[in-house]
């Protein structure tokens, strides 16, 4: 019988468990030991194997010609290798199906032992929910390998979100389900040399973020044009709580609670909370209709204390302005009808000065003549907040902190879903030379996700113009000698 060499970390894969999930950077070798492991069962235990991605066009598009290439490097026997499958002398099979395409055909898929899904973080919600009552058989396992995509994919949010403590501390979870192994480069003993040549040139020649997607592994949550990178996301993560920076943010003024109200489809509910700089509090809700997402906001708004109650007046939210004033009558809290869409002169501070421009110093832009719309405008404050966090408290710069934003990890559910939405944001081209953010709906077009935490955040900026109440004036008349 040859002998096996895998990395120590993937030695648990060795032990049965329903769900093996195994992801990472490049250079781990995760889906050479994944399909020399299978090649091992199917020709000690005779075992039925379908292996599976997302879209697979042609054979070419499967795992076949690594499992091709295990088999000789390996000198196993036993094997048949045809066009579009591996068979053994024992009986043991592997064969191959795109999901996308044809994914009912999963479900006639009865008597297969085990099934491997490579580059899975492409799976569908609808492809990830077929899979799963496959496992018919007794003993029957789904693996899982991929190099992980956004933190908002359905297999991020399926198989790693529930589990985001435990893998930050070890990189390792198990319960008597599943099985998830975070292995990166640095993990493989038999990293070869080429790649280590190339990881060091990604060292000196990419970002930050994406050296850490490439090769360590982490979430790609950022997008071509978008406003606000990960790494300014990621300084915000409790920057209130560094102790250098606790004087500073020393919360004062009105309390603002905003609601980002489900669209249609399966669009979720967003409800954000911010106390000066500070956002107490993220979360979403993806269930109930239109109404009952209105309720749980301005339930979570009264519990809060909050001073104003903001909501996405466009789109369907525009219908919500009766339900939100009878709940609120008689309440302390007040409310907001905020509008994206206003342009020009409707949009807030329209004629105020926000900055100078750069080739007239005598020519200064209003907010008007600088931003598309109040979506705009909110979303490029949102943005220079979370760079201004970033100079702060990675590059020691003194900002006043009215000028920065501080994400309070204990008051938001899902802070990667949150980091995936708002690293997601891209400019939106156009001709007018004003800024503009893609919609929702463009966003849909282009792949990515709704953004309804991060339009909650974006929204909650949103201050109340102050009036000066001007008491009776006592005066006394004094006579001059």
């Amino acid at each position: 019988m040859p002998k096996l060499q895998i990395p120590e970390k993937l030695e648990p894969l060795l032990r049965p468990k329903k769900f093996k999930i195994i992801y990472g950077g490049r250079g781990s070798g995760k889906s050479m030991t994944v399909g020399s492991l299978i090649l091992f069962r199917v020709m000690t235990e005779g075992i039925k194997v379908a292996a599976m991605r997302e879209w697979q066009n042609s054979i070419e598009d499967s795992v076949h010609s690594l499992f091709v290439e295990e088999i000789e490097r390996l000198g196993l026997t036993g094997f048949t290798i045809q066009y579009n499958r591996i068979t053994h002398i024992n009986g043991g099979e592997i064969t191959y199906k795109g999901l996308a395409r044809n994914p009912e055909s999963v479900k006639s898929m009865h008597g297969y032992d085990l099934f491997w899904t490579e580059e899975s973080s492409t799976l569908s919600k609808n492809s990830i929910d077929l899979l799963i009552p496959t496992l018919r058989k007794e003993g029957a396992e789904l693996w899982m390998t991929f190099n992980p995509g956004s933190s908002s994919d359905p297999i991020a949010q399926e198989f790693l979100a529930p589990f985001e403590k435990e893998l930050q501390k070890s990189d390792f979870y198990e319960d008597d389900l599943h099985l998830i192994i975070k292995c990166n480069y640095i993990d493989n003993p038999f990293f070869p040399k080429n790649l280590e040549m190339l990881r060091l040139k990604h060292k000196e020649t990419k970002s930050d973020a994406e050296y850490d997607h490439i090769w360590n592994g982490e979430y790609n949550d950022q997008v071509d044009n978008s406003i606000i990178k990960t790494s300014w996301f990621d300084a915000a993560i409790d920057a209130h709580k560094i102790e250098r920076l606790k004087a500073l943010f020393k919360p004062k003024g009105v309390k603002v609670a905003a609601h980002d109200p489900s669209d249609t489809g399966n669009d979720s509910k967003g409800y954000a909370l911010r106390h000066d700089s500070i956002i107490y509090e993220v979360a979403e809700k993806d269930t109930g209709e239109i109404d009952e997402g209105c309720d749980w906001a301005i339930s979570k708004a009264l519990r809060d204390s909050a001073d104003w109650f903001v909501w996405d007046g466009d789109g369907m939210g525009t219908g919500l302005k009766r339900q939100i004033s009878d709940s609120l009558s008689g309440k302390r809290t007040q409310f907001h009808m905020f509008r994206g869409s206003l342009s020009g002169s409707g949009q807030d501070k329209a004629d105020d000065i926000y900055m100078k421009s750069d080739d007239d110093e005598n020519n200064p832009k209003t907010y008007s003549e600088t931003f598309k719309n109040n979506r705009a405008q909110y979303y490029m404050e949102m943005a220079e907040r979370f760079y201004n966090t970033y100079r702060c408290v990675v590059k020691g710069e003194y900002v006043d902190p009215d000028d920065m934003i501080s994400l309070n990890s204990e008051g938001i559910e899902n802070i990667q879903g949150l980091r995936s939405e708002v690293c997601r944001i891209p400019l939106k081209e156009n001709n007018t030379g004003l800024y503009q953010i893609q919609t929702k709906l463009e966003m849909k077009k282009a792949g990515i996700a709704s953004p309804n935490m991060a339009d909650a955040i974006m929204m909650v900026l949103w201050s109340p113009k102050l009036k000066p109440k001007w008491g009776k004036l006592n005066y006394q008349k004094v006579s001059v000698a």
